[in-house]
């Protein structure tokens, strides 16, 4: 029921998007692309490949919440619409429908080579066929800047490691990042969430972590978000220095 309910959606998306933009292809890339795809945890990470760039942002606004209207997992679905002419560049900026709203971000030399990895296409030939392979130098210079002027900066704030999103996406990232820096490949979620205690990351969030992913939904106490909060910056703003040093 879970493939099911999975494929019908994408399958939706596809045949709404082709009604309104000039789809050459829908690539899958995140979880659902690497085999660690949890129903109803993770996204659905997409990237559409498009003949010429979007005008008119509204059209595929509507699309996406009008699924969300008919079925509510189509909330954790986010697309980039890249125009074909820019694959493989993460300099440029484009139109993505995520969280609910409509931004303008980039794909990132980690998000390319997710594809390249996964070469899973929804619609259309598959990344292989288009999209040139992400270099292990312009891969590692992303992820020491990531880390560096994003990661490790915000690690001076108390507020917003009270929320899980940013438990779960530093401690993770970071082990990610830290892996493909020492060994030129990337790793699932489920691969740095193993690997984090080894890496001395406090073994307590570890576990925090994995039950709320792959476990029962459960509210997690203010006393142990504060502790957790605690816990968590104080492990990456010690060893991030270290990884990108």
């Amino acid at each position: 029921m879970a493939d099911e309910a999975v494929q019908q959606l994408l399958d939706g998306f596809v045949t709404s998007i082709r009604s309104v933009l000039p789809v050459r292809a829908v690539w899958v890339h995140g979880s659902l692309a690497l085999g660690d795809f949890v129903l109803g945890r993770s996204d659905f990470d997409l990237i559409a490949v498009l003949e010429s760039p979007v005008v008119d942002p509204a059209p595929l606004i509507e699309v996406h919440r009008g699924l969300i209207k008919v079925t509510p997992l189509a909330a954790k679905l986010h697309c980039t619409y890249v125009p074909v002419g820019d694959l493989g560049d993460a300099r440029q900026r484009h139109p993505t429908f995520a969280q609910g709203r409509y931004v303008d971000r980039p794909v990132t030399p980690v998000g390319w080579r997710e594809l390249t990895l996964g070469d899973l296409s929804c619609y259309g030939p598959p990344p292989s066929s288009l999209l040139a392979a992400t270099s292990d130098e312009e891969l590692a210079a992303f992820i020491r800047q990531d880390l560096r002027e994003f990661w490790y900066p915000v690690t001076a704030k108390r507020l917003p490691w009270r929320r899980d999103i940013w438990v779960d996406l530093g401690l993770v990232t970071f082990a990610r990042a830290a892996t493909t820096l020492a060994a030129q490949r990337l790793i699932t979620k489920r691969e740095a969430l193993d690997l984090l205690p080894s890496l001395g990351a406090p073994a307590a969030v570890v576990r925090d972590i994995e039950a709320r992913r792959y476990g029962p939904a459960a509210r997690v106490p203010l006393r142990w978000r504060i502790e957790r909060a605690g816990l968590t910056r104080a492990f990456l703003r010690t060893e991030i220095p270290l990884v990108v040093s």
